[in-house]
């Protein structure tokens, strides 16, 4: 019968109709199974697997999106901020060795006798001037450089609490200082850094704190101790107190003088340093009732004279040459 159905259907083929017919109706099969295959609840532990595997696949994009921003950041910090680290670092290091000679140099001599020293801050700002940033002092500059050096060693001479050790730290100090003044406009003065002088003195001031943070305990860290303190009728409050206000004035004084000195050339803030002294050693000597002989004070009114004429000689302007 299947046989003659055949031969029936290759004899006389399939009217449209009937083609039709029979498309339509696989076509509705396919529907209805589709359906069933989508009402169909899936097999166990299939909808775990794909969720498991679109978890994973969301945690390693994740990993490989942190890996390749620390790579970009290690990279952006060894390029660009290394090559800035190691500029400053210098600077860091004169920095403290300017603030732990300065220290010295107090606790040996008299205050006023320390700032005396201390101003002959222009020499050595001229001297490295000179020598790091290619500047050339007028004849003026150099001769009043003459009554600085010559009131120091003056006062020097008669200061009734002299000491070597005092002496050389304070001039250690003015060295270490103005190195320090003139290394930092040399940077600042470089186009291609970023850095201003707010954020130059404070990356400095962290350095210089890393770097002597390990003296300062090897030399008096077991002099902080409660049991230390104590024992030798100190309060401890009231010293941190004071050693607070004192850090705290500090910072925002070198802070203020790093400032003017992005605004001023070296020597011009060497000499208002040093008219900052005449202050200081007066306030000292009246506060501490410190003796000072007639020679003494002459010797300091010299070399203050000196600053003064320094400061007036480096604002001087060269008068322009006639045809």
């Amino acid at each position: 019968m299947q046989a003659v159905a055949a031969a029936t259907s290759r004899a006389w083929p399939a009217s449209p109709r009937r083609r039709r017919h029979v498309a339509s109706g696989a076509a509705a099969r396919k529907a209805a199974a589709a359906t069933a295959a989508a009402a169909s609840p899936p097999a166990e532990g299939g909808g775990k697997a794909d969720g498991g595997a679109v978890a994973g696949g969301i945690s390693r994009t994740v990993q490989l999106g942190a890996m390749i921003l620390v790579w970009y950041l290690l990279n952006i910090y060894f390029n660009i901020f290394n090559k800035l680290y190691a500029k400053i670092l210098p600077l860091a290091l004169v920095h403290t060795m300017g603030n732990v000679f300065t220290n010295m140099s107090l606790g040996k001599v008299a205050v006023s006798f320390t700032h005396t020293i201390k101003a002959m801050e222009p020499f050595f700002s001229v001297l490295l001037s000179v020598l790091f940033l290619g500047e050339t002092p007028s004849f003026l500059v150099l001769g009043s450089l003459v009554p600085i050096v010559g009131g120091v060693v003056l006062a020097s001479m008669t200061e009734v609490s002299f000491n070597w050790i005092g002496f050389w730290s304070a001039m250690a100090s003015n060295l270490t200082n103005q190195s320090r003044n003139v290394f930092s406009k040399k940077l600042l003065a470089d186009k291609e850094e970023t850095l201003d002088d707010i954020n130059l003195f404070s990356i400095m001031t962290v350095m210089s704190f890393l770097l002597s943070a390990p003296l300062m305990l090897s030399v008096e860290g077991i002099k902080f101790s409660p049991s230390y303190l104590q024992s030798n009728g100190v309060n401890l409050q009231e010293l941190c107190v004071k050693a607070a206000l004192a850090g705290t004035c500090f910072h925002f004084y070198q802070q203020v003088s790093y400032s003017l000195l992005a605004r001023v050339s070296p020597v011009t803030h060497s000499v208002a340093n040093c008219v900052k002294r005449v202050v200081v050693i007066v306030s000292s000597v009246l506060f501490f009732r410190t003796p000072i002989s007639p020679i003494n004070a002459l010797g300091t009114g010299v070399a203050l004279a000196g600053v003064f004429l320094y400061s007036r000689f480096k604002k001087a302007k060269p008068k322009a040459k006639t045809a």
